[in-house]
């Protein structure tokens, strides 16, 4: 039984997916979409690399329309959430060097502490995302009643007397077909 964040993240990955089909074949509906479904996100994310709203504004605006001109490219873009939070913020330390003048190694510190930050997020999320693949797959080796125990325990963080009681089972029951559950995971794992 997958949990709803993850089954929200592959319907909005799926709803990407279509809208770059659909703006790749020059449809402006989807590319509005797609502005729509970002902009939030990327303005949250400038908000912390620069305090000028108004510059944010126009760096998010300049990421839309150099991706709407080179919408043929689209397709070698693996990850687009990941490719916005990196192109925005290119821009951002490009016009902040192009504006303000500021000196190359302020401009190199903020570059590098937003590439940290953006590197750690994708890869944490990346991490997350691979683990509950494997637990998701490790489970579907599993009997159902193995498998129900299991999420009940470990997911649900239920005690053993809560999974006695749902699963009308008695507690030595329970505590073997956990534990033979794991010892299968663990096989099925190597």
């Amino acid at each position: 039984m997958e949990n709803n964040y993850t089954i929200r993240q592959q319907n909005a990955e799926q709803q990407t997916a279509e809208l770059i089909a659909r703006f790749k074949g020059n449809d402006t509906k989807a590319f509005n979409e797609l502005y729509h479904m970002h902009v939030n996100m990327l303005f949250n994310y400038g908000s912390r690399l620069t305090q000028d709203a108004e510059l944010l504004k126009d760096c998010i605006q300049d990421v839309f329309i150099r991706i709407y001109h080179r919408r043929a490219e689209i397709e070698n873009i693996q990850n687009l959430k990941s490719y916005l939070l990196i192109s925005l913020k290119n821009k951002l330390c490009d016009e902040s060097r192009r504006r303000i003048h500021l000196s190359d190694v302020a401009v190199e510190e903020l570059s590098v502490m937003a590439c940290e930050h953006v590197e750690k997020d994708y890869i944490t999320r990346e991490s997350a995302n691979n683990l509950k693949h494997k637990v998701s797959r490790l489970l579907d080796k599993l009997s159902p009643r193995q498998r129900d125990a299991i999420e009940l325990y470990y997911i649900q963080e239920r005690k053993y007397e809560d999974i006695c009681e749902i699963m009308q089972m008695n507690y030595q029951s329970v505590r073997n077909l956990i534990h033979r559950g794991m010892l299968r995971m663990r096989a099925c794992a190597v």
